[in-house]
């Protein structure tokens, strides 16, 4: 019988997360590795999801979100009060 300690359930939770972007909403695309024989294999190709840390000023506290690299360039432009309220408009917590 194996017994599960707290270490081992957060190595669990970490394994199952997502590798979606909470802001865009990309997702990993499957399809087909085609080698020089013509041999086909099925695939994905995940998106590049980072993790990442924002200070909402409004609400004095800090956020981590799970951002592809398109979505850091969006909150780099527009900031992060107006994403994040715009999130919020779609139905996403924060």
């Amino acid at each position: 019988m194996h017994v599960l300690w707290e270490s081992d359930i957060k190595v669990a939770i970490l394994a199952q997360m997502s590798r979606i972007c909470q802001v865009t909403g990309k997702k990993p695309q499957f399809g087909k590795q085609v080698s020089h024989s013509h041999r086909r294999s099925s695939r994905r190709w995940d998106p590049n999801i980072q993790t990442k840390r924002y200070y909402l000023p409004s609400e004095k506290r800090w956020i981590k979100l799970r951002l592809s690299t398109k979505a850091i360039k969006t909150i780099d432009k527009r900031g992060i009060e107006s994403v994040v309220a715009e999130m919020r408009r779609n139905g996403r917590t924060v």
